[in-house]
């Protein structure tokens, strides 16, 4: 009877905390839903994200090797070109499906018989070559990476750096001749990691 008697005397006090827990539950809904929503949202991007960390990390690990090896050696192994073409090639397949990757295919095919073809013009006119069998290779397997459209801007890189070199080893004191030969493999690798960067941030691909 106490309790009956205080709750009358009190109803706004039964209605306000009815009201407060409604209002609890209905936010306590929302952001349940929210969340449901919003998770599977951001799932993707970190994959993505760590896809690309993935990938432009193992292609970097290559690229050092081919600088490395043709430092020392003078040659770029068939099998770090083919390693740089697959990786490629499954990055174009997860990223663009397989119809994208054969199209690769087929402009690294046609990148690569065209410098092979310049390179053989070059010596038939030259009697040296212009560029290495392995840097043929090389351009072939880049150009699943940076597409025909980018194959240019790649050259151009290398090109650039190559010049920068021979000009700071010229002023050094080295003797710089038409003659003198210097390995063309690592500033091609630095143009195969730069490029792609060049095309995210200028909106090319």
């Amino acid at each position: 009877m106490v309790l009956d008697d205080h709750n009358r005397a009190n109803p706004s006090r039964d209605d306000g905390s009815i009201e407060n827990r409604l209002f609890n539950a209905r936010e306590l809904l929302q952001h349940s839903v929210g969340t449901r929503h919003t998770c599977p949202a951001t799932m993707p991007i970190d994959r993505e994200a760590l896809y690309f960390i993935g990938s432009y990390g193992a292609l970097c690990v290559l690229c050092c090797a081919v600088a490395l090896i043709d430092l020392r050696h003078g040659v770029i192994p068939s099998w770090l070109n083919l390693a740089i073409a697959a990786l490629g090639l499954a990055n174009v397949v997860i990223t663009d499906g397989t119809t994208a990757a054969f199209t690769a295919m087929a402009i690294a095919t046609l990148v690569g018989m065209l410098f092979w073809l310049l390179q053989r013009l070059y010596f038939a006119v030259r009697g040296v070559d212009g560029l290495g069998l392995g840097d043929v290779k090389f351009l072939a397997a880049a150009a699943i990476w940076v597409g025909a459209l980018g194959v240019p801007t790649l050259l151009l890189i290398a090109a650039l750096a190559a010049l920068a070199v021979a000009g700071g080893l010229q002023l050094a004191g080295r003797e710089m001749k038409r003659q003198t030969s210097i390995p063309f493999g690592p500033f091609l690798a630095l143009g195969l990691l730069l490029t792609p960067a060049l095309q995210s941030l200028l909106g090319f691909s």
